[in-house]
């Protein structure tokens, strides 16, 4: 089987974690997050990935390359200019090998999740769907767009943010597609799929289900989920493949140095060149490369990013430092600032 990875977005609502990096290559618990995403599709009997880049696209192949070393086969495809989600299925699917009823996966690159995606390809292909689509139900589906199914499952709308969603099913970011599907997806400008694709294709008459399942599932579209997802995966909250070691309250590169007297707890992850310092008590945090937490230190729910500075007892909440950020001893920033 065959998959697109999306992963052209720019990550605005990341900043400043974004600014030197490109989203989906964040770490999530001390790996890419990208890799999370190739290890769940390559147990789902995913053989060939093609990678739709546009920012930075270049590094994604320093990181994957072509992804041997992931059990993958990788190819790329580049967009010369933003194409949309369905603009992105498009142009990536000059490098698939699929024949027109084929299932092709295709996935967002920001998500975490836990659901069965063999059981979504499994289904699609029993019923002679034209996309299925993973569903999960949110306890708020206000923020969402949602989407409503028969008791068939079948999709019968997709329905824009409402103060009271019929609902509380919406789009989990991960479609399986015929093959031909794609191929009749307008080439060479903006397409949305969520907007024009999908209700395009029930207004013809088109199969469309939705594989609803209520498993974790978090969008890594702000640093504070970013922050939450990854200690979800370095507490084994879900199923993770891609995850270094196993799960627990903490998770320590081999190449961080963290003294004996730090605590560490809430799913914190401490990448390699890291230095976590005597007395400092890190909670539910990300400590990216080469970061340094001061003696004393006090860090929750929060980002440090690559050779940030966190000087001796600052005190951190839901704060996200960007790369080479200095603080002060003593430093208080806002609850839930950003600096950079």
């Amino acid at each position: 089987m065959e998959a697109i990875l999306l992963v052209g977005g720019f990550g605005t609502r990341m900043r400043p974690l974004t600014d030197n990096t490109a989203k989906p290559l964040l770490p999530v618990a001390n790996v890419p997050l990208i890799e999370h995403q190739i290890a769940r599709a390559r147990e789902a009997g995913v053989k060939h990935i093609v990678l739709a880049t546009a920012f930075r696209a270049e590094a994604f192949t320093e990181v994957v390359g072509d992804g041997t070393r992931l059990g993958v086969r990788i190819s790329y495809a580049e967009e010369d200019d933003p194409l949309g989600t369905g603009g992105a299925i498009r142009n990536a699917a000059a490098q698939l090998e699929s024949d027109a009823v084929d299932p092709v996966l295709i996935f967002n690159g920001d998500i975490i999740d836990g659901h069965d995606i063999a059981g979504q390809v499994d289904w699609h292909q029993s019923e002679g769907a034209d996309v299925t689509l993973y569903l999960t139900r949110v306890d708020d589906a206000r923020p969402y767009g949602c989407v409503p199914t028969d008791e068939n499952g079948r999709v019968t709308s997709f329905l824009e943010k409402m103060p009271e969603p019929v609902t509380d099913q919406i789009n989990a970011g991960c479609y399986v597609f015929r093959r031909a599907v794609i191929d009749e997806i307008p080439a060479g400008r903006v397409v949305s799929v969520e907007r024009e694709t999908f209700p395009g294709l029930l207004d013809a008459g088109r199969t469309l289900l939705g594989h609803v399942e209520s498993t974790y599932w978090r969008d890594l579209g702000t640093p504070d989920a970013y922050v939450h997802g990854s200690a979800d995966v370095v507490r084994g909250l879900v199923d993770a493949p891609a995850r270094p070691g196993p799960a627990g309250e903490f998770l320590i590169s081999p190449d961080a140095d963290v003294s004996p007297r730090a605590v560490l707890s809430g799913g914190t992850s401490v990448a390699a060149g890291a230095v976590i310092s005597e007395d400092a008590e890190v909670d539910g945090a990300v400590v990216l490369e080469n970061a340094i937490i001061g003696v004393g230190a006090w860090i929750r729910d929060s980002a440090i990013g690559r050779r940030a500075q966190i000087g001796d007892s600052a005190v951190l909440d839901r704060v996200v430092v960007g790369d080479d950020v200095k603080l002060a001893p003593g430093t208080r920033p806002e609850v839930g600032g950003r600096l950079t």
